[in-house]
């Protein structure tokens, strides 16, 4: 008897926006994927579940547009097939929830007739989640019994003849409308025509449920003059004047308190290698805002001469790590803490620690200066040890500080590549205004720096803060050399130093009161 065929394409949901909002079955299939396929608006957190071995490929299309990029939807199908054919684990990872007018009917339906076995996992979809992250409930008793949801781009351009606008107006109860900035005001017009008032009340959600989600409150009537950008949601009826409406009610940032209320503080990275300094900026009340430059990816040889130098570490006295992905690809590469022996290991500073104490391994040495200077002002000198050589896993792009400074030491450094350091896709400009318009940046590493620079240029306008702060002095430096001004070094190489840094550099915020 021939069983079924093995399920080879994930049609996953994303959730809207929120990386915490990604289900546990869609964080797993991510976590194992070889191939993924992502929408335009896919979190860059979402994105850092993937392994760096896994082939990602954006298949954005852009949907301020009428069409919403129909004529791309027949190469999205394509690659499907193509890749679900090859791979055993392939992820169409989209936005919101998959068959909500996220086009996975017609996905699933071009596998079906490839003969691919598929499964979709479903996503908490912008329609309900943004209008709950604002405090709106889309139906309440007494007020609303009944939701229906539309997308305002399709049809005709102005995208008023896909609907019968006046059997929406007449139904009653909540109107939610997706991908309608761009054809807000007719919209509205179409929806007063068909019955509903002009002061019918309204809700503008734009990048609900992300650090920097904002809320405008207004009626049919204003409609047209309020622009958030996309993407966003609008909610239509009485449900919409529900909820906070004080400033920052909703906006991810209700009732903080803080020394950097009111401040938004950009952070080049993503996902969990963020996280730490998200949290502490969020707990001294600032918005952080997320803009990865750079991700990690394998090494130009695959990881072949890494795997070498794991499986002969015990020719080391010590191993020195300086990151918490120099930790994850280093222990990776062994088969488990036992392969140590007695060989030594030094951490730059307590996330690199806590990565190692995660890994089964207490580090032998972490400075008190977290920083590669530190670092070599506390390390053993070689001869006094009376061992020769040290380890040194680390990324393509890591400054020469400690090797060299080693080496004054007496030592003999084997330095070798654990990982590659690669810029990441260029951001949307939605996000380079709000980047622009932050209060401060705070870099980790020279590379992001750089990433940073040719972002800039790309960008064609200037998107720098006033404020610059830095981990480490070889990363501030190279922050001076690329011209940014306000550049100061944190006052230790942890989140905490960073926002430590930023309040006395910044203060309380405008939003901090008296």
């Amino acid at each position: 008897m021939v069983g079924r065929p093995a399920v080879t394409v994930y049609l996953v949901g994303a959730g809207p926006g929120d990386p915490g909002l990604l289900t546990r079955r869609g964080a797993a299939l991510l976590a194992r994927a070889d191939v993924v396929l992502h929408d335009r608006l896919v979190s860059p957190a979402v994105l850092d579940l993937v392994p760096p071995s896994a082939l990602v490929i954006d298949v954005g299309k852009d949907s301020d547009t009428p069409a919403g990029g129909a004529d791309s939807q027949e190469e999205i199908a394509r690659l499907l097939v193509e890749h679900g054919r090859a791979s055993a684990v392939v992820v169409r990872l989209k936005g919101g929830d998959p068959f909500l007018f996220g086009r996975g009917g017609e996905e699933v339906e071009a596998l079906a007739r490839a003969g691919l076995a598929w499964e979709v996992v479903p996503g908490v979809t912008s329609a309900f989640g943004v209008p709950a992250a604002a405090g709106i409930p889309v139906t309440q008793r007494g007020v609303a019994a009944a939701v229906t949801v539309v997308t305002g781009r399709v049809g005709e351009p102005d995208g008023t003849s896909a609907h019968d606008w006046e059997a929406l107006a007449r139904v009653g109860g909540t109107l939610v409308i997706l991908m309608g900035m761009t054809n807000r005001a007719a919209i509205a017009a179409a929806l007063v025509q068909g019955g509903l008032a002009p002061d019918t009340a309204v809700a503008v959600i734009a990048r609900g449920t992300t650090a920097s989600q904002r809320t405008a409150r207004t009626t049919l009537a204003g409609l047209a003059g309020v622009d958030l950008g996309p993407p966003a949601v609008i909610v239509v009826g009485p449900v919409a004047a529900l909820g906070p409406h004080d400033a920052g009610a909703g906006d991810g940032d209700a009732g903080a308190e803080g020394p950097l209320v009111g401040r938004t503080v950009v952070v080049t990275r993503s996902g969990e290698r963020a996280r730490s300094l998200v949290d502490a900026l969020a707990r001294a009340g600032a918005t952080p805002l997320e803009l990865p430059l750079t991700r990690q990816v394998d090494p130009a040889d695959g990881g072949t001469a890494l795997r070498a130098a794991a499986a002969a570490v015990q020719d080391n006295a010590w191993v020195v790590l300086t990151s918490v992905t120099a930790v994850e690809r280093f222990m990776g590469a062994l088969r488990d803490a036992r392969d140590l022996g007695s060989v030594r290991v030094a951490a730059v500073g307590p996330a690199t620690a806590d990565a190692l104490r995660r890994a089964g391994v207490e580090a032998d040495l972490v400075p008190a200066e977290h920083s590669a200077r530190g670092l070599i002002a506390a390390f053993p000198d070689a001869e006094r040890v009376g061992a020769l050589q040290v380890l040194f896993p680390a990324a393509d792009l890591a400054p020469g500080t400690i090797p060299e400074g080693l080496v004054q030491l007496g030592w003999d450094v084997h330095r070798v590549e654990a990982y590659r350091t690669v810029p990441c896709a260029a951001p949307e400009p939605a996000l380079l205004d709000r980047v622009a318009s932050a209060d401060a940046i705070t870099f980790t590493a020279p590379s992001s720096v750089q990433a940073f620079l040719a972002l800039r240029t790309t960008a064609g306008r200037p998107v720098t803060p006033t404020h610059v702060v830095c981990i480490g002095a070889t990363t501030a430096a190279a922050a001076r050399a690329a011209g940014l001004v306000g550049v100061r070094e944190a006052r230790d190489a942890s989140a905490q130093g960073i926002v430590d840094e930023l309040v006395d550099a910044l203060g309380p915020g405008p939003d901090h009161g008296p």
